[in-house]
């Protein structure tokens, strides 16, 4: 597991090395169990709201906040003001969960994506300063110094 400055959501940098398949598989699971433990959270809150504000069995209420976190509305007939309230505001809240999750499960995937093709294009283009490793041909040497100009200027 990379860890920066003890984040643990944190991903590697575009000029370090591409983690190991061993690592990157318990990435994925720490991401996959976060947006579980979300989602799970999110239903215990709906189902508690349910049952607290329209007095629906808990089978009933998991039943709606289920439905409503899956994105197809409530099932049961909602009586109370507050009742509704809530699960006006609860659909709300399902919605940016459903886009949070989403982009929790799929983080590490585009970014290993993203990651690889960065270091391909580094190693075509034989660019030192992008190589994952920062070192080029002549381990590092070939780079222009600080203050050294880049283009050639008529003096």
């Amino acid at each position: 597991m990379v860890r920066n400055r003890g984040r643990v959501f944190s991903l590697e940098h575009r000029r370090q090395r591409l983690l190991p398949r061993a690592a990157f598989l318990r990435r994925v699971g720490l991401y996959v169990g976060s947006a579980a433990t979300l989602v799970a959270a999110s239903l215990g809150v709906g189902m508690a709201g349910y049952h607290a504000l329209e007095g629906l069995p808990w089978v009933d209420a998991f039943l709606n906040a289920s439905m409503i976190l899956g994105g197809m509305g409530p099932v049961a007939e909602l009586r109370t003001t507050a009742g509704k309230l809530f699960a006006g505001c609860y659909a709300l809240y399902a919605g940016l969960i459903f886009i949070v999750t989403a982009g929790m499960l799929c983080a590490p995937l585009v970014h290993r994506l993203l990651h690889r093709f960065h270091m391909d294009e580094a190693e075509d283009a034989g660019d030192a300063g992008n190589r994952p490793d920062g070192t080029g041909p002549a381990g590092g040497r070939d780079r222009p110094s600080v203050g050294q100009d880049q283009c050639s200027v008529d003096r």
